[in-house]
């Protein structure tokens, strides 16, 4: 399929996203971690995607998912409102900020913050930070 966006033509495989992103919002509803690590490496990677187009993109398809697995863990009643209630307004603002230094940062800096933050998120999920953070926090 082709993508056009502020005049540019993309191909993207339409079907490979569709299955990379059922896939992924079924890991991330599970193990409680969002999307986005995810989806910005099948969107660059796999779909061959501009960084420019992907943020936006990945986000608006976390959305949908993050609010889904948000209410049936309501219902469930694994949901701690305080603690929504305080990450909603950084959230917000981060949205906000992220794009704003994105826009004025070159994309292969964006891609290199990003790739040390999936590898922080990789030792996080795999156990191999919190050593180290015992180190640290004592």
């Amino acid at each position: 399929m082709k993508v056009e966006f502020w005049g540019q033509e993309f191909n993207a495989n339409m079907i490979f996203g569709c299955i990379g992103g059922f896939l992924i919002a079924i890991m991330s509803s599970m193990f409680g971690f969002g999307g986005g690590p995810f989806m910005v490496p099948l969107m660059t990677v796999g779909l061959r995607l501009p960084m420019f187009i992907v943020v936006g993109s990945s986000l608006l398809a976390i959305f949908f998912n993050t609010m889904i697995s948000t209410i049936t863990y309501y219902r469930l009643g694994n949901f701690d409102l305080i603690f929504f209630c305080s990450m909603f307004p950084a959230a917000l603002i981060g949205g906000w900020v992220g794009p704003q230094i994105a826009k004025r940062v070159s994309p292969l800096v964006v891609k290199r913050v990003a790739v040390v933050g999936l590898l922080i998120l990789a030792a996080s999920l795999l156990g191999v930070l919190n050593p180290i953070i015992q180190l640290f926090v004592g």
